[in-house]
């Protein structure tokens, strides 16, 4: 077999996952903040969990389906036989990229209704406020739609309580993660029947439903960041990057780091990734 070639096609298949993941995930985020077409936390959550369910059918026999740099270093560290750690580069690459086209196609999508939202709730791109539009790119804290972006909403969600959030919920992802697709498991929905992509799938939605109150439920370097690499250039700038009060790194580093701590216990045969996710709240006046 061509090594590279079977390399080069594990990288596509790593970037089309991310890319159904980010163009299901994010563009539910999207249609729920700006147009009001979802209510209600769990109906995006939902969303997040069978895009994260259709990735894993559509890759997994090629890549793993890891889409999630989180879980990209976890394998390498943790069981560098089956996955080698020259290939996480590429895999995070790959990763990034899917997930940078998919956020273009969705701004091409939404572009003029996101412009009418702004006007419609005086927001300027860009400006102290606007995370509340930049928000179905990235993930913030305090979550914008539900606590607000002023000063009373920033003391309620500190950065330490932020990384906790991000952390707890990458831990718990990733413990089922490996718990569903552990060959040593009788009780793991997997064999033929495959189901386990879909429990992987509900385990993001639950977790969603938890932490995204609080954060919006980052969980994914790749999902978070790549969107927010469009969402600079498209007007938010230092919103987008590196966020208000330069708080979202905790972002890109909680996830790796409870990736490494709840891995040990499992032997992965393929892997999720996870995502964000956020409703608009019903107190909070939205356009028709």
């Amino acid at each position: 077999m061509d090594t590279r070639r079977s390399l080069f096609g594990e990288c596509l298949a790593e970037m089309l996952g991310t890319f159904i993941l980010v163009f299901f995930g994010t563009g539910s985020v999207a249609a729920a903040v700006l147009t009001g077409a979802q209510q209600g936390l769990w109906q995006v959550a939902v969303v997040w969990g069978f895009a994260i369910s259709l990735a894993i059918y559509a890759t997994s026999a090629v890549s793993g389906t890891h889409i999630n740099p989180a879980v990209t270093v976890a394998m390498a560290l943790l069981r560098p036989k089956d996955f080698p750690a020259r290939k996480v580069p590429l895999y995070i690459v790959s990763q990034l990229i899917g997930g940078v086209l998919a956020s273009l196609v969705l701004l091409g999508l939404f572009s003029g209704i996101c412009l009418r939202f702004e006007a419609a709730h005086g927001i300027v791109r860009g400006q102290p406020g606007s995370q509340l539009s930049a928000m179905w790119f990235g993930e913030y804290f305090p979550n914008p739609a539900i606590l607000g972006t002023d000063e009373v909403a920033f003391r309620a969600v500190s950065a330490a309580n932020a990384f906790a959030a991000e952390a707890v919920g990458t831990a718990f992802l990733l413990f089922f993660v490996f718990a569903l697709t552990d060959r040593r498991n009788p009780n793991a929905p997997s064999g033929r029947s495959n189901l386990y992509a879909y429990f992987i799938g509900f385990t993001v939605a639950i977790v969603i439903s938890i932490v995204a109150p609080i954060t919006r439920a980052g969980l994914n370097p790749a999902r978070d960041f790549a969107p927010r690499i469009v969402a600079y250039f498209a007007g938010w700038g230092p919103i987008a990057i590196p966020g208000p009060v330069g708080a979202n790194g905790g972002f890109t580093s909680s996830p790796p780091s409870s990736a490494v701590s709840s891995a040990p216990r499992f032997t992965i045969t393929s892997c999720a990734a996870s995502s964000p996710q956020f409703p608009q709240p019903k107190s909070r006046e939205w356009p028709e």
